[in-house]
């Protein structure tokens, strides 16, 4: 009989007190830390080792020893020195996501190369103070670096293959990918940043997310498509796995929270895993969600939420002897990591401002007086919000709607129900969403008047509401869910790091009652179906097990009361790893379409615009839908913008969905300068020399991008124009006048290019050029003139990777 009264004094390690490690246990600790950057070097194998290595080096150099000193000195630490390293990492690329903009103003796209020397001037300006320190124990720090493995081991089987960056298959991507590569090539060329792929508006989306790939681009030389779709997304799920640790160890005051949370960011989900869910892929809630690899922005507010909702707890929970200087360190924290989450999702602040509400009134009632802490942060959050709408997103209304229920109403549709299996997907959906918030049944508080429960709490409900009561065409109501998914890893972490030492034994097995019974009942679930007894039965068949699981496991035990309730949150709480693994595996297959949106021999053709032209060239292209000669257009075609890191004329102009080939016959959208793409398509199907001239000097553009399969090359084309480069079914025309025209303002070095090519498609034809063997013709500056015989066309020839300078105006 476990008695939940008794406590073992061992326990007490667990509680922070300093406890010296045996040999044993320093052996341990320092084995387990180098898996860190080994599973870094393991995961990202597929890359040359100069470039894994040289973005741990900037990270290291730039953002981890700065951010964490940066971190300690404002906020005083959290009193384990680890734990201080991984929010002060977050919070490092926080302070990067503000700097860099503000560089990029001044012509300084290293700018934070100066953050190192601004965090040694902090240190050595802010009063020094000793800071209280307690050891992590090598068990903590052991059990964390496992699932650090684990991730790095999921990220090669699935991660890394569901976005080829080569080959055949990195020429039919959907049109997130392109759309993030555009973003980057944008804010690593350009400040304020435009539309990349529709050149003439303002960006009215967030972007800071895109500032630190723009930035680690610069200062590493890693080619942008390798930093977008791999190192970056990797590096963020690392980092929100030991964020989680660590804010679970702020929140519960134990270090065996550390790997309950990283061991839950990783393997725990909700429900929506059944075979009739996984075929959209838009609902699989988890911090290891399709979101974390394809979503920069998603992934990094993630990673700046924790370091945020750290700060919180250390301003509200009122913590004895804090002076004005450290409270204003704390608030100074906060505001930075406020801005830069305001910068970088939309559904990140209003969760967190619903939690932090209710947290102010809890506070307040409790005390019989205004809680000014709070207060602030609640007006920065409001300043925050409102600077980003009116002066990022220029009072751009968003195409989210309020639409109670739509939500579900879409799923049913996509799986083939009727309107009566709608109640119980809901019911399935929601119960599954709820499921991790069980474990706040379980929570013990640490110290009286604790508002972070309630926080927590609030902020999941609120997000799991807006899902609900939300609705867009493109899904986007689902960023509310995961946005708040990490307070519910939180929560379940907290409840089961509140344990005893022997209720841990009880949890475990109880939380492999709850994975066979979700596993059994879901192995119940028909792949297809389109009733509501398909769709009920798997989940009461997984309820039924899960009930005689515990009852039968608590009767063995004649445990107390405290004991049923642990044995009841841990079944629950194991339901939602069978769904989530099951997810995680079956999404080891790219989202690819079936037809080439990237022309064949594009992908080469941009980046020799890149290499031979400056950040202020502009491109037109005859490509604008995402398939080309489809009877219905999907205008969101962005790879050109992404690949060239150049703005394209018009390219693209739809984002507000998936790649689904689901519109109707004609073009999804309309253009909103029809002045603009009529003279642009005319280039390329009556080409003249008026037209050609007023493209290059009313728009500025430099450089013809055709696909052929689009449309034919004009046959007086190449007597206007200067054929440059001819690949695969992709010509490059260059634009040029009988008198010299202004260099742009900026003209920066090449652009690195990978050291493997990233795609081979086969030619249509023999490329024309230069013949084999001959000289590679120089190449061209952007201001330079040339006559239709003085430059040969030039053929493909992957090259190696270059180093860029850097230069001393802003980019474009």
């Amino acid at each position: 009989m476990i008695t939940p009264g008794r406590r073992s004094r061992r326990a007490s390690a667990g509680r922070g007190k300093r406890v010296a490690p045996g040999g044993g246990a320093r052996l341990a600790a320092t084995v387990s830390l180098p898996v860190l950057p080994l599973a870094w070097f393991a995961a990202l194998q597929e890359h040359p080792p100069w470039m894994p290595g040289a973005y741990l080096g900037y990270l290291l150099v730039v953002i981890v020893v700065p951010g964490t000193m940066f971190w300690r000195r404002l906020t005083g630490g959290t009193g384990w020195f680890t734990t201080d390293v991984v929010l002060g990492t977050a919070f490092g690329l926080a302070v990067e996501a503000l700097l860099y903009p503000v560089g990029m103003v001044f012509s300084m796209p290293l700018a934070a190369l100066l953050m190192p020397a601004l965090a040694f001037g902090m240190y050595r300006a802010l009063p020094r103070r000793k800071l209280p320190e307690r050891p992590t124990p090598w068990w903590a720090t052991s059990g964390a670096m496992v699932v650090v493995g684990l991730a790095a081991a999921w990220f090669v089987r699935v991660g890394s293959q569901l976005i080829p960056l080569n080959g055949p298959s990195a020429l039919r991507p959907n049109s997130d990918a392109p759309h993030n590569l555009a973003v980057a090539a944008e804010l690593s060329r350009h400040f304020p940043p435009k539309v990349p792929y529709a050149d003439g508006k303002w960006m009215s989306s967030h972007w800071a997310a895109y500032d630190h790939i723009a930035s680690s681009h610069w200062i590493t030389s890693i080619p942008l498509d390798v930093l977008t779709h791999r190192m970056v997304p990797f590096a963020l799920l690392l980092l929100t796995v030991l964020g989680a640790a660590a804010v679970g160890m702020l929140l519960t005051g134990r270090a065996v929270a550390a790997p309950i949370a990283a061991g839950l960011t990783v393997l725990a989900g909700d429900l929506a895993a059944w075979p009739w869910t996984v075929s959209d892929r838009l609902f699989t809630e988890s911090p290891f969600s399709l979101g974390q690899l394809t979503n920069p922005p998603q992934a990094f507010a993630t990673v700046l939420a924790l370091p945020l909702i750290a700060v919180t707890g250390l301003l509200l929970r009122r913590k004895p002897g804090q002076t004005r200087a450290q409270l204003f360190g704390l608030f100074v924290a906060g505001g930075v990591l406020i801005a830069a989450l305001a910068l970088t999702k939309a559904t990140a602040l209003p969760v967190y401002a619903a939690g932090l509400a209710a947290a102010w009134v809890y506070l307040t009632v409790r005390a019989g007086r205004l809680n000014l802490r709070a207060l602030i942060l609640g007006v920065g959050v409001a300043a925050a919000y409102a600077l980003t709408f009116f002066v990022v997103l220029r009072g751009a209304l968003s195409s989210v709607l309020f639409d109670p229920g739509a939500t579900f109403e879409h799923m049913a549709e996509r799986i083939g129900g009727d309107g009566s299996t709608v109640v119980v997907i809901a019911a399935v959906v929601a119960i599954g969403w709820l499921m991790p918030a069980v474990g706040a049944l379980l929570i013990r508080r640490r110290l009286p008047r604790d508002p972070m429960p309630v926080f927590l709490v609030v902020g999941f409900l609120a997000a799991l509401t807006g899902a609900a009561l939300l609705y867009d065409d493109g899904q986007a109501q689902l960023f509310f869910v995961r946005t708040g998914f990490i307070y519910g890893v939180l929560l379940a972490t907290w409840g089961l790091g509140s344990l005893e030492r022997r209720q841990f034994y009880v949890a475990g097995v109880a939380l492999l009652i709850g994975a066979a019974a979700i596993y059994w009942g879901r192995y119940r679930s028909p792949d297809s179906c389109s009733g509501a007894e398909c769709f009920a039965q798997p989940l009461a068949v997984a309820s039924v097990i899960a009930v005689l699981g515990i009852g039968v496991f608590g009767l063995i035990l004649r445990g107390s009361r405290r004991t049923w309730a642990v044995i009841t949150v841990a079944v629950l709480l194991g339901t939602t790893v069978s769904p989530t693994a099951v997810s995680l595996r079956e999404f080891a297959r790219p989202s690819l379409t079936e037809y080439e949106s990237i022309a064949p021999g594009g992908i080469e053709a941009a980046r020799f615009i890149r290499r031979n032209s400056g950040s202020g060239d502009r491109i037109a292209t005859n490509v604008h839908c995402h398939r080309p000669r489809a009877s219905h257009c999907l205008t969101g075609s962005y790879w050109i913008a992404g690949y060239a890191e150049r703005r394209v004329l018009v390219q693209g102009w739809a984002y507000k969905a998936r790649v689904d080939d689901t519109y109707p016959d004609g073009v999804q959208s309309s253009y909103w300068d029809e002045e603009k793409l009529r003279l642009n398509d005319e280039a390329f199907s009556e080409p003249t020399r008026d037209v050609l001239e007023k493209l290059r000097t009313q728009y500025g553009v430099q450089w013809l991008l055709l696909d052929e399969r689009v449309s034919a090359p004009p046959e007086n084309l190449e007597r206007l124009t200067e054929l440059r480069f001819h690949f695969g079914t992709v010509r490059v025309y260059q634009l040029y006048s009988t008198s010299p025209r202004p260099a742009p303002t900026m003209t920066p070095s090449p652009s690195p290019s990978p050291a493997f090519p990233t795609s081979s498609p086969t030619p249509t034809g023999t490329p024309t050029g230069t013949p084999t063997g001959s000289a590679t013709p120089s190449p061209v500056s952007p201001g330079r003139t040339f006559s239709s015989t003085s430059v040969p066309t030039q053929s493909f020839t992957p090259s190696l990777p270059t180093t860029p300078t850097f230069p001393s105006s802003p980019a474009g």
